[in-house]
């Protein structure tokens, strides 16, 4: 019997979509970008083959097409935040082009991030390079005349996505942007899917702790980003999956990372801490009446 996935699939994405609209309204080499990619048959069936090695094979959550969706609502979200901070995209900064341009360059690796899952899980960030270069081969004529700025835009992508695990460390604005963004997909409708397979690992079971992932405008930092946790399990995809990524690039001054329970996890007992914040490389307990979530947390007797 199929169990009941809360949070469905379908939600995740429509979800995403809406926010990934918003972003791109006003950029038009991205929504075109956008069209040609999700119009592309070769992109719907590499994120399907990758979904099969990874959720089938390998009994790990979902790394096709809802992934990318929800990964790359992240990566836009955080890319807006950065707007008038210090931390100015690569491809501003170094003269290669505008916003506009360096949106393109976060959606399409986004996008594609994951396509070297279709050969293996190993390496897949080497074999993403692989998968997506000839795709991009056909797809960046469409929008870019100058052979010398498409090669250089093509490089930012192909970039982006090699180092999107952290290892090798992004080197870009817009590298770190999909770095980190590819770790706040971590919420517990995507993680129900490993566990129902009968995937019981640390990783699933934490995963169904993370109850929202919350990315705003920080109170210190360009961008904060608060984990909802439903018990202290969810501290694992923290500390061990997010917090080394956010670590890794040029945006680790940038981001302020912060993980609490619930207010429901307290009532039931199942919180042993309030929550954490990232400090550096480390993480200590978060005070109680000074929370990045904007709201004081209070100390229950």
């Amino acid at each position: 019997m199929k169990k009941h996935i809360p949070d469905k699939i379908s939600d995740l994405e429509a979800h995403a979509l809406g926010i990934i609209k918003h972003h791109i309204s006003h950029r038009p080499k991205t929504r075109k970008m956008w069209t040609l990619i999700t119009d592309s048959s070769d992109i719907q069936a590499c994120w399907k083959m990758a979904n099969y090695v990874a959720g089938t094979k390998l009994g790990m959550n979902d790394h096709g097409r809802t992934h990318a969706y929800v990964a790359t609502a992240s990566a836009l979200t955080m890319l807006d935040l950065l707007d008038g901070s210090l931390f100015c995209p690569d491809i501003v900064a170094g003269g290669f082009g505008d916003q506009d341009d360096a949106t393109l360059v976060v959606i399409t690796a986004m996008l594609c991030h994951d396509l070297g899952n279709t050969i293996h899980r190993e390496e897949h960030a080497d074999l993403g390079v692989v998968v997506t270069l000839p795709i991009l081969d056909r797809l960046l004529p469409e929008i870019y005349d100058d052979q010398t700025k498409l090669l250089a835009i093509r490089s930012f992508i192909l970039s982006a996505i090699y180092s999107h695990h952290g290892i090798p460390r992004p080197l870009t604005i817009e590298a770190a942007l999909v770095c980190i963004a590819d770790s706040t997909d971590m919420t517990k409708g995507r993680g129900r899917v490993a566990f129902d397979s009968g995937s019981i690992t640390i990783h699933s079971v934490s995963a169904l702790s993370i109850e929202k992932v919350e990315i705003k405008k920080g109170t210190t930092k360009p961008i904060g980003l608060v984990i909802h946790m439903s018990s202290p399990a969810g501290i694992f995809q923290v500390q061990e999956i997010l917090a080394p990524k956010v670590r890794a690039g040029p945006l680790a001054d940038a981001v302020d990372v912060v993980a609490v329970t619930i207010e429901e996890a307290h009532a039931a007992g199942h919180a042993i801490i309030t929550g954490i914040h990232m400090q550096g490389s480390k993480f200590v307990p978060l005070q109680p009446e000074s929370s990045s979530t904007g709201k004081s947390v209070k100390k229950r007797r």
